[in-house]
């Protein structure tokens, strides 16, 4: 592939999003890039490594995040490990990421990530585990694999984020349909690690969810640093610590 995936830019008008903390403003609905199909995947066009700056995969690396849920105590730990998976011919590296309520384990997910020539960083699935207060493991959704199903690979950080890119990470249809758009590239952020300049903002929501709207922070060099949900169900978590490991 010579571009594994054209990113849009739009002129239409972005809901108000404030540099001082990117948190204001609803995006305008936009139709996103379409994923492309999982024969259409190149795996000599992709890497080994993972280092777009605002998604870098250091194996070994564990980012701790810690907040709310719904008026509870959450933490979650997004774990980059030395594990790789085979998906359509590309090795991915795989990420356990474990989310916490109130102490307790609630979910566990692998996600399987992989960077592109060009420097995108693409997303070819995951596992999901859920379970209930006592421990016991339920019946969970979301779970997807690029190839599988019709399930397509996304793009979850471009190479060259613009203001206005609206894309796929992931879609599997009727399972998992998230669509990105890119609201800010200069918003000043404060999380517990500390403070952060020109955080990349970008806006996280799903037909499959109608009225529910996600934000994604991500800081050059340090990936990920916050997220929020402010509409729908409420959640709030912000980067606490970063263990670096072998």
């Amino acid at each position: 592939m010579i571009a594994a995936l054209v990113l849009l830019p739009t002129t239409a008008a972005l809901g108000a999003c404030g540099s001082a903390s990117g948190e204001q403003g609803t995006p305008i609905t936009q139709a996103p890039t379409p994923s492309p199909p999982a024969s259409n995947v190149d795996p000599s066009n992709f890497v080994r490594r993972v280092d777009n700056p605002y998604f870098p995969l250091r194996p070994g690396t564990t980012y701790r995040h810690r907040g709310i849920k719904e008026g509870k105590r959450a933490v979650d730990v997004f774990a980059v490990t030395h594990r790789t998976k085979d998906v359509l011919g590309v090795p991915t590296t795989v990420v356990d990421d474990r989310a916490y309520l109130d102490g307790r384990l609630e979910e566990i997910s692998r996600d399987w990530y992989a960077q592109d020539r060009q420097g995108n960083v693409w997303y070819f699935g995951e596992t999901i585990k859920e379970f209930d207060p006592q421990g016991h493991s339920i019946k969970a959704k979301g779970a997807w694999q690029a190839g599988v199903g019709g399930a397509r690979p996304g793009i979850v950080m471009p190479g060259e984020p613009k203001v206005g890119d609206t894309f796929r990470p992931e879609y599997d249809r009727g399972n998992a349909e998230d669509v990105y758009r890119i609201l800010d590239l200069s918003a000043r952020v404060t999380v517990p690690y500390g403070s952060f300049r020109n955080v990349l903002v970008m806006s996280e929501q799903s037909r499959l969810e109608p009225g529910v709207l996600g934000l994604k922070f991500h800081a050059r060099g340090f990936g990920q640093i916050k997220e929020s949900v402010p509409q729908g169900p409420q959640e709030t978590l912000g980067l606490a610590s970063i263990t670096q490991g072998r």
